[in-house]
């Protein structure tokens, strides 16, 4: 009997400190508690664009030496919080994060900095902290200006209607894309191309080349779209209420699930020619384009961002030097960069930038010539 009840215990000590050794990420997989080397912390799973990402980091990391554990924060500043917390207890040497709020985001990266983690903030800036090692982005400025020239390029005449939307207020990515789309708009709007129909405060800044933060704060605080479809349709249905529609319209659109959101809104009114930007080339507004609906996307190919953080991380972790381009100050510090180049995809070259680069397969899409 003895020997039984000791028997019993060692193994329900054994099964005890199985169960310790395990734990279940945001996806329901089981995974090893086992240390890992690099932790990625993304937004959410509900926009494609980051499902996107965490497959292409998988493909990047896929036989290497290293271990890596990819968390997902579900648009909640608090879960982001934990994510890095349980990330830094698996004794990560390096943090690659994209926050949900760039400056929620600070006390989470604090925390990894002060255990000597390596901290790479991935296309989104965690802002007002100097726990921020490296910025691995899309010259965000360079995406707003392709959107921004894109409607130039297609504008004629004079006093043509223009819409402006933009990201979340909260994103530091939504004030330099709007940065950049006001460097190439501001001049057209002032002499009188372009008249902006749903933004007093840009109407207000029509003749000032270069915003404050602040002043740019206003003008985004009433044209953000949060970057959510939905938020986006009902500032679009209120607009065109309030300022119709007519002839030929522009509309910059922050990112292409906000631009079919707004597309799909304004194509409801009669006789209108619209031309609309976007970004992310997400699949559905590449058919989008393909069709004819959507103007333009700017490509961001993720495989050339995740080789840049990815890179980063390696390097860091083989104590080499991390070659950075650029830098970004994020309210604290100038934060080094990686730059990652941009490019504007069109109905006249979607085919060479999309299907011959091997970014999407051309079975995803229909119409194609």
């Amino acid at each position: 009997m003895k020997k039984l009840l000791s028997m019993l215990l060692i193994l329900v000590m054994v099964v005890g400190i199985f169960a310790g050794c395990q734990n279940t990420s945001d996806d329901g997989e089981t995974k090893s508690s086992s240390s890992v080397d690099i932790g990625i912390v993304l937004p959410t799973k509900e926009e494609p664009r980051w499902v996107q990402d965490e497959t292409r980091f998988k493909d990047a990391l896929a036989g290497t030496d290293y271990n890596v554990e990819i968390l997902f924060s579900q648009g909640d500043s608090a879960r982001e919080k934990q994510n890095v917390e349980t990330l830094i207890a698996k004794g990560i040497k390096v943090l690659i994060i994209t926050p949900h709020d760039g400056a929620a985001a600070a006390a989470a990266v604090k925390a990894a900095k002060e255990e000597g983690i390596t901290v790479i903030s991935y296309d989104r800036l965690v802002t007002n902290t100097d726990a921020v090692d490296y910025y691995v982005t899309f010259n965000s400025i360079s995406v707003g200006a392709a959107q921004g020239q894109y409607l130039v390029d297609n504008a004629e005449g004079t006093a043509n209607k223009l819409y402006l939307y933009a990201g979340a207020a909260t994103d530091n990515n939504a004030f330099l894309f709007f940065e950049g789309a006001w460097n190439v708009l501001q001049p057209k709007i002032a002499d009188g191309t372009f008249e902006v129909q749903n933004s007093s405060k840009a109407v207000e800044y029509m003749n000032k080349a270069d915003l404050s933060r602040e002043e740019m704060g206003e003008i985004i605080e009433q044209i953000t779209t949060d970057w959510k479809p939905e938020v986006a349709k009902s500032k679009a249905e209120s607009h065109i209420t309030a300022a119709p529609p007519a002839g030929v319209t522009y509309v910059l659109a922050p990112n292409d699930g906000t631009a079919r959101s707004i597309f799909d809104q304004f194509a409801k009114e009669d006789g209108l020619t619209i031309y609309i930007t976007g970004q992310d080339a997400e699949i559905p507004s590449i058919q989008y384009v393909v069709d004819g609906k959507q103007s333009m996307t700017v490509l961001k190919d993720v495989r050339d961002l995740v080789k840049g953080a990815i890179g980063a991380a390696v390097d860091t972790l083989e104590n080499k030097t991390v070659e950075t381009n650029g830098s970004y100050n994020n309210g604290s510090v100038d934060v080094k960069a990686k730059d990652i180049k941009v490019i504007t995809v069109t109905q006249d070259n979607v085919k060479d930038t999309i299907i011959e680069s091997g970014y999407y397969d051309a079975s995803e899409f229909t119409g194609l010539e």
